[in-house]
C-alpha cells in the first residue's frame, strides 16, 4: 500500500509538471494579438485600444492586428488611438474588415496610421472631412482651420508610412473615398486579404519599422492568434457612450425623479432616475454634447414639476413639451453621426405628454375636490361643551379637549354644538338649532 502511494504521489507531480511546462510553452509560444473595433470612436474605445497594445507588449506579441469598422467618431479620441499605435513596441497592423465594412472619417486616419495597413474585400476608406469628426461639428470659418490642422495631420501620417499623402489630403479636403482596389493601386494601404488567416499569412516576412528606428521582420507562419474583446464593463460603457442610450438614459433619469417628486415616498423610481442620470452624466462625457440642449432639457422638467406642484392646467406642461423637443433635437453636435433618431424623440415625447395628462387630471380632480382629511372635516361637526362659553371655553370633540369660542354669546356646560370652522387651534361654535 505504501508503494501504491508513493506511486501515486510522484503520478500526480509529474503530471502537474507536464502540464505547468505546457501552459509556460503555450505563454512563451509567438502569438499574434487581434483587437476587434467595430462601431463610433470614442474614449472607451480608444482606452480598450490602448490596453490591447499594451497587452501585445506585455506579452511579447509578434504584432497586434486592429480589425476595423468605423464610421468615424470623437477626434480627441481617434488621435489617442493614432498615438498608442505611433509608440507601440510591437508592429500594429490595421484591417478594415469584414466585407462591407468601412473605415470612414477618422477610422481613416487611423489606417493610414498602421505599421500595415490592409483591407478586406467590399470594404472602403476615406470620407475625412473633419465636419464628422471634430468636437465643434459647425459649419463656419473657423472650420478652415480645422480642416487645415487635418490635412496636414494626416498628411504626415500618410508620408511617415510612406503611403499616398496627397490621396489622404484629398479625402479630408474633398470627402473621397476608395474600394479596398483603388486604395491598393494608389498606395493608401499596403494589402488586401479576404480574411484573418489569409492576412497572417501574407504578413509574414513583411518588414515594419518601429518609432525608435528598429526593423522587424514579421514571422508569421503557423503563428497562434489571440483575440482580446472588450470586457464586460467596456463593452457596458460602449453600449451606452451611444446618442440614443444617453438620451434615453437622461429622459429615464428626469422621468424618474419627476415621479419621485411628485409623489413623495414610492423610492422605487427616484432610485432608478438617480442611477439614470449618473449613467446618463458618463454617456454624455464621452459625446460631443451641445449644453445648450442640455439645458433647454432640464428646463423642460423643471416646468413639468412647477406644473405637477402648482396645477397651472397645461399651461407649464405644454411649455416643458416645446423645451424638451428643442434640446432633444440639438442635443449633440458633431454631424450626422451624433444624432439622436428623431423616432426615439417622438417616443420619448409621447410618453412624457400622456404621463403628464394623466398626472394633471388627477392634480386638478385633487383640487375641486373638497377636502376629506386635516382640520378642514372639523367644519360642520358636532362638539359638547365642557365649561360654559362665555364666548370662550372648552368643547369634547373626537375624544380630545378644545379650546373654542362661541358666535351666539354664552352657552351652557353640556350643550351640543356645531363647529363652524377653524381658527388655528380654537375651534368657531353655534349652538345648535332647536337646542335647549
Amino acid at each position: 500500500m505504501l508503494r501504491i502511494g508513493r506511486l501515486f504521489v510522484i503520478i500526480l507531480l509529474a503530471g502537474i509538471g507536464i502540464l505547468g511546462l505546457a501552459f509556460d510553452v503555450q505563454a512563451n509560444s509567438p502569438t499574434i494579438v487581434v483587437l476587434r473595433v467595430k462601431g463610433t470612436v470614442n474614449p472607451v474605445l480608444s482606452d480598450y485600444v490602448h490596453r490591447g497594445i499594451q497587452y501585445a507588449e506585455d506579452t511579447k506579441a509578434i504584432a497586434c492586428i486592429i480589425q476595423l469598422d468605423t464610421p468615424g467618431g470623437l477626434d480627441s479620441a481617434m488621435r489617442d488611438i493614432i498615438q498608442d499605435i505611433l509608440d507601440s513596441r510591437v508592429p500594429v497592423i490595421v484591417y478594415v474588415s469584414p466585407s462591407g465594412g468601412r473605415a470612414a472619417s477618422a477610422g481613416a486616419f487611423i489606417t493610414i496610421s498602421a505599421h500595415i495597413a490592409a483591407m478586406a474585400p467590399d470594404t472602403a476608406i476615406g470620407a475625412a472631412h473633419p465636419v464628422a469628426m471634430s468636437d465643434t461639428g459647425e459649419v463656419s470659418q473657423v472650420n478652415d482651420k480645422i480642416v487645415n490642422d487635418a490635412a496636414a495631420y494626416i498628411r504626415s501620417l500618410a508620408t511617415n508610412r510612406d503611403r499616398n499623402a496627397d490621396w489622404a489630403e484629398r479625402a479630408v479636403r474633398e470627402s473621397i473615398s476608395a474600394t479596398e482596389q483603388e486604395a491598393r493601386e494608389m498606395k493608401v494601404i499596403d494589402l488586401v486579404a479576404s480574411n484573418i488567416n489569409d492576412l497572417i499569412r501574407q504578413l509574414d516576412g513583411q518588414q515594419v519599422t518601429l518609432l525608435d528606428g528598429s526593423v522587424v521582420s514579421l514571422q508569421t507562419a503557423g503563428t497562434a492568434v489571440k483575440y482580446l474583446d472588450m470586457d464586460v464593463g467596456e463593452s457596458f460603457l460602449y453600449a451606452i457612450a451611444n446618442p440614443n442610450i444617453a438620451y434615453i438614459l437622461l429622459s429615464l433619469a428626469t422621468l424618474g425623479l419627476l415621479v419621485e417628486i411628485s409623489s413623495p415616498g414610492l423610492i422605487f423610481p427616484g432610485i432608478v432616475g438617480g442611477i439614470c442620470l449618473l449613467l446618463a452624466f458618463y454617456a454624455l462625457g464621452m459625446l460631443p454634447v451641445n449644453w445648450a440642449g442640455v439645458l433647454l432639457i432640464v428646463l423642460a422638467f423643471g416646468l413639468f414639476i412647477a406644473e405637477v406642484l402648482t396645477a397651472g392646467f397645461g399651461a407649464l406642461a405644454s411649455g416643458g413639451i416645446i423645451s424638451l423637443v428643442l434640446g432633444s433635437l440639438i442635443l449633440f453636435k458633431g454631424g450626422p453621426l451624433f444624432n439622436v433618431s428623431p423616432w426615439l424623440i417622438a417616443v420619448v415625447v409621447i410618453v412624457v405628454t400622456t404621463f403628464f395628462v394623466f398626472a394633471l387630471r388627477a392634480v386638478i380632480k385633487a383640487h375641486r375636490r373638497q377636502a376629506s382629511t386635516g382640520r378642514e372635516e372639523f367644519v360642520g361637526k358636532t362638539a359638547l361643551v365642557k365649561g360654559a362659553l362665555k364666548p370662550e371655553g372648552f368643547v369634547l370633540f373626537a375624544g380630545e379637549l378644545w379650546a373654542a369660542k362661541s358666535e351666539g354669546g354664552t352657552i351652557a356646560e353640556g350643550e351640543e354644538v356645531t363647529i363652524k370652522r377653524v381658527a388655528g387651534l380654537k375651534l368657531i361654535v353655534s349652538k345648535i338649532e332647536g337646542g335647549h
